[in-house]
């Protein structure tokens, strides 16, 4: 027998935990979010110099935009692409601050362990009546919270991985962290001084690099002396396009286009199947080094801006029962919808309540730390985790297991395959169909090669 949910600890005050305090309060549960930040949406403060690559009509909970409509709130036009920051402004803090959900946030409540009262992790008979504790820093002592169901929405923004292309840290990385810059700094921005006339190495091939990259470049134009070095771990320069004009995603395959062209045009300097081992302090810079410390490939940089994605911090959760897939460290119903070594698109199907369940009876993970190591996560697919998820706790298991989320196609296959042909698998379309199949076929033959490779490479 299971105890009636009534209140509700909500770990995140991110998009998605104020998405997921917004259906609790709608079906009659009692939200309440800790934040560890100073204000809601601490997180996405720092990167609020991003544009992002889905307009507003993907970034816009529907419970969420009913509990702003009863305040006046006009939203923004749903066919534009918003930065960060205007995320912020325009939607999470007024959905913070003028909502009901004003009440439900402890904000600088950093939650640092979670139990249920009187289990630890080994003993089982009545665990599922037990309330959860949860225990939190607020700057003024460890404080406890009992609720009936925890949602842990905390994202992965503040634990980034490492350089090292083993997944640890690279030999000399922690002592070298004065010049190594992780996830999306601001060069055009707050952080160009650090960077403008300098010679700057961007480690990896998701978006995060793509976007850095390009900015960067501007900044090379805009700063005589700015020099970018793009390594990626891997031999295909042509993943890290993407879609191309096959995206759904229109701005998301702008940016793998604009990529490919600054590249063909000579612009910045790539180092392919750069697998970084090695990063020691040189006086002046860095030597970031792959494969032997002394005399292996190596990249000479001022600073380093490593871009390798994210994974959850799990510490919190460790005396409860966790079921995780070894690989992603996501639920396990949830990995093969989501695994990179399977699906290098970014389209999943809805998924909820069901998918991200956990052996701990009234655990759930949601939003992006639902997804492990996977860096395909949407926004709009974490809202429609925490509107089943709601559904679930308050007994509407039909509504729970129906799909109200249609997902835009977000990429074509961006893995390099025999008969990419004209899907444009090798990197995403060509700019000039006509001489090639492919946006990798067409840079090897701007190289002066004969092409791709695949079957489909047309004669130029």
């Amino acid at each position: 027998m299971t105890r009636a949910v009534r209140r509700v600890a909500v770990i995140g005050a991110g998009p998605v935990g104020l998405a997921a305090a917004a259906h609790l309060l709608e079906r009659g549960l009692e939200p309440v979010v800790l934040e560890a930040g100073p204000v809601a949406a601490h997180a996405v403060r720092q990167w609020s110099h991003v544009r992002l690559f889905s307009p507003w009509a993907f970034n816009i909970d529907t419970a969420a935009a009913r509990l702003l409509a009863a305040t006046g709130w006009n939203g923004p036009d749903p066919e534009q692409y918003p930065t960060g920051a205007e995320l912020i402004e325009s939607y999470l803090k007024p959905l913070a601050e003028r909502t009901a959900l004003a009440g439900a946030i402890r904000t600088r409540s950093r939650v640092t362990g979670i139990s249920r009262v009187g289990f630890d992790k080994v003993k089982s008979r009545g665990r599922e009546t037990a309330p959860f504790e949860v225990r939190y820093e607020n700057g003024e002592g460890t404080r406890s919270l009992l609720a009936d169901t925890v949602i842990d929405a905390s994202g992965t923004w503040w634990n980034p991985s490492p350089a090292g292309a083993n997944g640890l840290p690279a030999v000399g990385e922690r002592e070298a962290a004065r010049r190594i810059t992780y996830g999306m700094p601001d060069v055009l921005g707050a952080e160009r001084g650090r960077y403008a006339g300098r010679s700057v190495a961007v480690l990896g091939a998701g978006h995060s690099a793509v976007g850095t990259v390009l900015d960067l470049e501007r900044l090379s134009r805009e700063t005589p002396g700015t020099r970018v070095v793009w390594m990626i771990r891997g031999d295909d320069i042509g993943k890290a396009f993407g879609g191309g004009a096959n995206d759904a995603l229109a701005a998301r395959g702008e940016l793998g286009s604009a990529v490919a062209d600054i590249i063909r045009q000579g612009r910045i300097e790539v180092r392919t199947s750069f697998r970084v081992s090695h990063i020691a302090e040189t006086g002046d810079g860095l030597r970031i080094g792959a494969g032997s410390p002394t005399d292996g490939p190596a990249v000479l940089a001022d600073e380093m801006i490593v871009a390798t994605g994210f994974r959850p911090d799990l510490s919190c959760l460790s005396e409860l029962r966790l079921a995780l897939d070894p690989a992603l460290d996501c639920p396990p119903l949830l990995a093969p919808l989501i695994d990179p070594n399977e699906h290098s698109c970014g389209t999943v199907r809805p998924h909820g309540a069901r998918e991200l369940a956990q052996p701990e009876p009234g655990l759930y993970l949601a939003g992006m730390k639902s997804y492990g190591r996977a860096p395909t996560f949407l926004m709009l697919t974490g809202y429609e985790q925490v509107r089943s998820i709601a559904a679930e706790l308050a007994g509407d298991h039909e509504a729970a297991r129906r799909v109200e989320l249609v997902l835009p196609e977000t990429g074509v296959c961006s893995v390099s395959h025999p008969a990419a042909g004209a899907a444009g698998c090798c990197g995403g379309p060509p700019v000039r169909a006509e001489t090639a199949c492919c946006a990798k076929d067409e840079v090897a033959k701007e190289a002066g090669e004969s092409g791709c490779g695949c079957s489909g490479t047309k004669s130029a």
